[in-house]
């Protein structure tokens, strides 16, 4: 469970979970239907699910920050979550097919589009950009 607004670290292992569905992100050792990488799908009920479903944060620095690209490393498996041109003819026509590469590549950078910025905490803030003393 992350609490809304709270910093994602670089290196973090997360859940990606489908806010339509409720339904977790989710990998194991299968082939993916089009590209035949590895099979990438929704698992689990309202953030429940199993080990699959996690992912670590790859970023650059100490957090995922906004408008950085950031890559997901699937913890099981090590594949990176990826997106290339294969596209289903249905049930959504021209919807392209998420899978897991073995290999960094182009087809595995990510970068937030949508959703809601949360303000850093002064804690954060602080954390950031003071050393100890």
């Amino acid at each position: 469970v992350c609490q809304r607004g709270t910093p994602v670290r670089c290196g973090q292992a997360i859940r990606l979970t489908h806010l339509g569905t409720g339904r977790n992100l989710h990998s194991h050792r299968f082939a993916s239907p089009l590209s035949g990488n590895q099979e990438v799908s929704a698992f689990g009920e309202a953030g429940e699910g199993d080990y699959l479903d996690d992912w670590t944060v790859v970023c650059s620095g100490t957090y995922w920050v906004r408008d950085d690209e950031v890559r997901f490393q699937h913890t099981s498996t090590d594949v990176f979550l990826s997106v290339t041109g294969e596209q289903y003819g249905r049930p959504i026509h021209g919807q392209k097919e998420v899978h897991g590469m073995a290999t960094s590549s182009q087809n595995n950078y990510w970068k937030v589009m949508e959703g809601i910025f949360m303000q850093p905490s002064d804690a954060f803030k602080a954390e950031r950009y003071h050393a100890e003393l």
